[in-house]
C-alpha cells in the first residue's frame, strides 16, 4: 500500500521529528526504539503527523503530554 501523504507536513514533520517532547523522548528512547521491528517517528499519513507509527502491525500511537495542559496551547487544542 503506498502512502499517500500531504507533502506541506514534511518540514513540520522534520521539525517535530528533533524537537521531541519529553513524553516522547522517553517513550522513543526507553522502549520503542530497541524493538525488532520499525518504528517511525513523525510519520505523515495523510493529513496528518502520528507521533510513532508500526506499518507492519498498523499501530500509530499518539502521546498528550505536558505541553497540552499550558493556557497557549489550551486555545490550539
Amino acid at each position: 500500500m503506498k502512502n499517500i501523504y500531504n507533502k506541506n507536513l514534511v518540514k513540520n514533520s522534520q521539525k517535530l521529528r528533533t524537537g521531541m517532547t519529553d513524553e516522547e523522548k522517553h517513550l522513543w528512547y526507553d522502549f520503542l526504539k530497541y524493538l525488532p521491528i520499525t518504528v517511525n517517528r513523525q510519520k505523515i499519513v495523510s493529513n496528518y503527523i502520528l507521533d510513532f507509527f508500526i506499518a507492519s502491525k498498523k499501530l500509530a500511537i499518539e502521546l498528550d503530554g505536558s505541553q497540552h495542559g499550558k493556557e497557549a496551547n489550551k486555545i490550539k487544542d
